[in-house]
């Protein structure tokens, strides 16, 4: 898979970072532009450090009724991500906050390490209504920052104590550390975990996700959650046209190999300042595809980059789109692995202290 990656200049160079840009974002009134004053910084020195601000919510839980996702309610512990993963649909969600969608999204993070004490005070509500969690659905709750402030592991332990279920979405090899959490409530039905492995191509998967664990890694922890008792579905997403849709067969087989249980796929999805970042990252490391790879993502959102439709945006349309919709099924059946969801469990769910009200019906 492996190309030559473009001569750029060493005041541009970003060790270990998938953006080549930090473009304000596009409620700013001002832009920022990156120009090279002649001095011949080395490479090191212009390591980007990671900064991480605290954010203390009033609300923890977000609510959501879009058609295209299996739940109406997420939590993120987390704004922006570590693992700088070029792709990242969520990198526009920075510009909300006065931050570039580009390199800032990687390196500039939010925590919240409250988050479980308010999430404890929003289930404990008098008119709270069970339905499972997700998280991970913007930002992956298993980044590297997590080590340091732990704010996913203090509300699994919150959703745990209430018996509600949840799914979990990552790339994080850190998740093992939660397994005596995740088993127990997979056990009971109340929780699954969707690990993301979007290639196994190692120095692709370096580039294009440089701060996530390789994709061997995050096979094994497939193995792991598998083997100690909690669903795992694969999250083949995103399926990269030109760049990683050949490898759709062997991904699936792998971590139907590794222990998953479900499967499912989602196409490469481009949104506002996702685009331009993205075709930046094409041209510096695979010049000679990013033609093609563009010319098939723009087949199936009706000649643009993206296509904000429900139902459409999530799959794409057109002859490519169905074939690798047609191939993913394939390739399930033939590794045993199904494409419905678990039903998790909300009949368990009861405030802790508090004495759990019967239904007459």
């Amino acid at each position: 898979m492996s190309e030559p990656s473009r001569t750029i200049p060493a005041h541009l160079r970003r060790p270990a970072r998938a953006a080549q840009s930090n473009a304000s974002g596009r409620f700013e009134p001002c832009r920022r532009e990156t120009v090279d004053d002649g001095w011949d910084i080395a490479e090191e020195e212009a390591l980007l450090r990671t900064e991480v601000a605290i954010e203390t919510p009033r609300k923890v839980i977000s609510r959501n009724s879009s058609p295209d996702v299996h739940f109406d309610r997420s939590i993120n512990p987390y704004r922006g991500c570590e693992h700088g993963c070029i792709y990242c649909f969520a990198r526009p969600s920075h510009a909300f906050l006065g931050l570039s969608p580009g390199l800032d999204f990687e390196t500039r993070l939010i925590a919240r390490p409250d988050a479980a004490q308010v999430l404890r005070k929003e289930l404990s509500a008098p008119g709270y209504r069970v339905a499972p969690i997700a998280i991970g659905t913007n930002t992956d709750p298993y980044q590297p920052i997590e080590h340091r402030f732990g704010a996913m592991r203090a509300v699994l332990e919150v959703l745990q104590a209430f018996a509600h279920p949840v799914t979990v979405v990552t790339k994080g090899a850190l998740v093992e550390r939660d397994i005596d959490i995740l088993a127990d409530m997979g056990r009971r039905g109340l929780a699954q975990v969707g690990m993301s492995v979007t290639t196994l191509d190692k120095e692709l998967s370096r580039r294009m996700e440089p701060r996530a664990p390789t994709p061997a890694r995050r096979l094994a922890s497939i193995s792991a959650l598998a083997a100690a008792g909690c669903p795992v579905r694969l999250m083949a997403a995103p399926v990269i046209p030109g760049l990683t849709d050949h490898e759709i067969e062997a991904i699936v087989a792998a971590a139907a190999n590794a222990g998953a249980g479900s499967a499912e796929w989602i196409m490469l999805r481009l949104p506002a300042e996702v685009s331009p970042l993205f075709k930046e990252w094409l041209a510096r490391h695979y010049p000679n595809r990013a033609g093609k790879v563009m010319a098939r993502v723009r087949e199936m959102h009706r000649g643009k980059d993206y296509d904000t439709r429900w139902g459409h945006r999530m799959r794409g349309e057109g002859v490519y789109a169905q074939m690798i919709a047609r191939r993913f099924d394939l390739a399930t059946r033939r590794a045993g692995l199904t494409r419905k969801r678990a039903a998790l469990r909300c009949d368990l769910f009861q405030v802790p202290g508090r004495a759990r009200q019967l239904s007459l019906f």
